[in-house]
């Protein structure tokens, strides 16, 4: 497997910033991508989810200009800065830079007084593998920007406020969770979520005392969902609680479904409903499991998770399936896709001594399902968005 182990070097970053700009960064910034344990397609229903932060993650160096401007670089992307006006509006820009100006504009837009900032980013979240790469370079721009111009704005609602920069600007109607996980997650817990309250429990996570491990297969499966597909399926949930009369679907219980069901004459909704209902009661039972110590008694919520994002919510695509099929007939205690879906990545609970086993067996069907190869590594929770330097 891969050695993903977090290494907060603020060298390369620096580096990047004084290059571009010609100055030393006032301060480098960092903010981690996520996997989400189980709850998907539930943030944006308020319902429930349960993600941890991962190592892997976004360095934002920044510093403050006496300028109207934005100026912004990637290691991930060469080339010139872009550069925009203080003022620059959605549509402004649409390529990866969007994540970043957004979160300026988000910011300005809610009032709070930022002014012109050189930005330079690097990070080592795949790109396109659900991990939430996205959040993580919104939020450690959010992060720096809430230091550098002592803003004081509270966790949550820099959370909200880099969600924003991601529904409006950019133009993906994401829910809270990947930015909630990639500011408030905290090393050794997963983040329990209650995306309408915004009650959030750190709930520990050490599967390795346990001789367990997290396994995070990437199927480099091509992972798009700007382009419509996340937007359908949010948009029928809407209309689908607007039909039952609930604010959201999240106010549908499990023993109230079949009740639900009967009311829906759309097959869409009705197979959409079920997944949304049934997740989140997964996720509370998960939940009360990880509580109770229960590690392995959560394998087969994460395998029936999948099954209902398979076949209820149909997000999942061929190496997704051929990843969970393959790890749990290979004894995973259960496994999962995670994320948004339509590519991504797989999570699957292992025990330790059958990881490599699992990895192997899932790169070998990928090779004869001709598939590209997968890649592999072990999750561990890590800590939220914090300064670096």
């Amino acid at each position: 497997m891969e050695d993903t182990a977090v290494r907060f070097d603020v060298t390369e970053v620096s580096a990047a910033f004084t290059a571009a700009f010609g100055r030393q960064p006032d301060g480098v910034w960092a903010a981690p991508g996520r996997v989400n344990i189980i709850g998907e397609h539930t943030d944006y229903n308020d319902g429930f989810v349960l993600p941890m932060a991962l190592p892997q993650g976004v360095r934002a160096a920044v510093g403050r200009t006496t300028d109207s401007r934005v100026r912004v670089v990637s290691r991930q992307e060469p080339g010139a800065p872009v550069t925009v006006g203080l003022d620059a509006k959605p549509g402004a820009v649409t390529d990866w830079s969007a994540y970043v100006i957004g979160v300026v504009w988000s910011l300005r837009e809610a009032g709070y007084d930022v002014g012109g900032v050189d930005i330079a980013v690097d990070g080592d979240v795949p790109a396109g593998a659900g991990l939430s790469s996205s959040a993580a370079l919104e939020c450690a721009v959010a992060g720096a920007l809430n230091d550098l111009f002592e803003l004081r704005i509270e966790p949550t609602e820099l959370a909200r406020l880099a969600q924003r920069a991601e529904n409006e600007f950019v133009g993906m109607p994401c829910g809270v969770m990947d930015q909630m996980a990639s500011v408030s997650c905290t090393a050794g817990h997963l983040l329990f979520l209650d995306t309408r309250s915004m009650a959030t429990e750190q709930v520990p996570f050490a599967p390795a005392d346990r001789d367990r491990t997290l396994l995070v297969i990437d199927t480099r499966a091509p992972h798009k969902l700007v382009d419509g597909e996340y937007a359908r399926r949010r948009r029928t949930c809407e209309e689908a609680a607007s039909v039952l009369g609930v604010a959201a679907l999240r106010d549908v219980s499990v023993d109230e479904l079949p009740v639900a069901l009967s009311r829906m004459d759309d097959e869409v909704q009705r197979r959409r409903v079920r997944h949304v209902v049934t997740e989140n009661a997964r996720v509370l039972e998960v939940v009360r499991r990880l509580r109770d110590g229960d590690l392995d008694g959560i394998g087969p919520l994460l395998t029936a998770s999948h099954v209902s994002l398979r076949d209820d919510y149909e997000v999942t695509v061929g190496e997704l399936d051929t990843a969970v099929d393959t790890a749990l007939a290979t004894g995973a205690l259960g496994a999962r896709m995670t994320g948004g879906g339509f590519g991504g990545c797989v999570i699957a609970l292992v025990p330790t001594d059958r990881a490599d086993a699992v990895v192997d067996a899932v790169r070998g069907a990928f090779e004869r399902a001709g598939y590209r190869e997968p890649a592999a590594f072990t999750a561990v929770p890590a800590q939220g968005a914090h300064r670096v330097r």
